[in-house]
């Protein structure tokens, strides 16, 4: 993995969900924004983006010519990941995807697709945090049928 970074303090914020959308669709890993001070006491952005080292030649060419940087930087990245399950709950809304993270074979979280949550709320106009927490507790009681545990 490789994480990319890029100053910002003159480019229209209204751009960002545009780059944001554009470097996923290029399958960058994560990318966020930090609020920061720059040089001159300006306040600004970074940029930061998280791939694969076979796409980094790409994100940086996309980065100069969709955003206002001068220069990117990039850095080796180590990246230690939960092991990833997914188990299908049925909710009073019908089946919901919930992704299990195990460290060691020991099940550490438990999390309701957003997408599938945001899906939900807005068809049956069902507050999220709703949806969401009736869905977790959904995998709860899923984790508790097939006898494992989560904290």
């Amino acid at each position: 993995m490789v994480k990319i970074e890029i100053s910002l303090d003159d480019m229209n914020p209204e751009f960002y969900g545009y780059i944001f959308e554009r470097l996923l669709e290029i399958g960058v890993n994560d990318v966020y924004i930090a609020q920061v001070i720059m040089k001159k006491n300006r306040p600004g952005q970074v940029l930061n983006i998280l791939c694969q080292e076979e796409i980094k030649d790409l994100v940086i060419s996309f980065l100069f010519k969709e955003t206002t940087t001068f220069g990117v930087r990039f850095t080796p990245y180590v990246v230690h990941r939960l092991e990833r399950e997914f188990i299908t709950v049925e909710t009073r809304w019908g089946p919901m995807q919930i992704k299990i993270g195990r460290h060691q074979g020991e099940i550490l979280q438990l999390s309701p697709e957003y997408d599938q949550c945001l899906m939900v709320a807005r068809k049956y106009q069902v507050p999220i945090k709703t949806v969401y927490d009736h869905v977790k507790e959904k995998g709860y009681q899923w984790l508790l049928e097939h006898n494992k545990e989560a904290d």
